[in-house]
């Protein structure tokens, strides 16, 4: 059974002074709730719960190493599943709105759940396809949904071209594998990419081959 003192000492390492207490407490409640909830919904693969903290708490928090939301941003979940990487990153940037959205109604049931255990008053969510979401958002963020050149039509008109942040408006993906040549063969025009490799923020050997993908645009909508 994974335990959340394994979590609180990653955070302790790899962002010292980021969460206070009562952030701490949101991510606990959070971290106990996947594990309720992953007994009755299988949110988590159940082979996989031992590695909550790492693959999944950690994962997420991999893009807070390479872009920190301002407050009153607003970020799009795309395909968020049980709440990742929206809810974490809802914990650490409590000034920011993040909108969760999938289209299975189930795995929203949870995320509704999560968000009440744990107090967090920037999310709200909704069942629905991605490329029906009406709104403009500052970034999109998802964790490996589908490949690039699927993801990025589903996306493109739905960031807006107010840029305040040091980072372009755009996409911050969580992706694995050979992501080097999936975006060197995506031909959309005006788009421009950076990988960070995660190996360079986190020591633990699941990032060895994970990255986040920065995607932005000459133009938004």
């Amino acid at each position: 059974m994974p335990n959340f003192a394994s979590l609180a000492l990653l955070i302790e390492k790899y962002f010292p002074d980021h969460l206070d207490s009562g952030q701490m407490g949101q991510l606990e409640a959070a971290f106990e709730g996947y594990i309720t909830w992953n007994q009755k919904i299988n949110v988590i693969s159940r082979k996989d719960m031992e590695n909550l903290a790492v693959r999944h708490f950690l994962h997420s928090y991999g893009i807070a190493k390479v872009l920190k939301f301002k407050d009153k941003a607003r970020v799009l979940d795309a395909g968020t599943g049980g709440g990742f990487p929206g809810i974490p990153l809802a914990i650490l940037f409590p000034g920011t709105q993040f909108h969760l959205v999938d289209s299975r109604n189930k795995k929203i049931v949870v995320v509704q759940e999560i968000v009440q255990a744990a107090q967090i008053q920037n999310v709200q969510s909704s069942v629905q396809r991605v490329e029906q979401v009406e709104h403009d958002y500052d970034f999109v963020v998802s964790r490996a949904v589908a490949a690039m050149d699927k993801f990025i039509p589903w996306v493109r008109d739905k960031i807006h071209n107010r840029n305040r942040h040091p980072l372009r408006n755009g996409i911050v993906y969580l992706r694995g594998g050979d992501v080097e040549d999936e975006m060197a063969q995506l031909k959309f025009r005006g788009m421009k990419y950076k990988l960070y490799p995660l190996s360079e923020f986190f020591e633990e050997e699941f990032f060895a081959d994970k990255y986040v993908v920065h995607v932005w645009f000459r133009s938004g909508r």
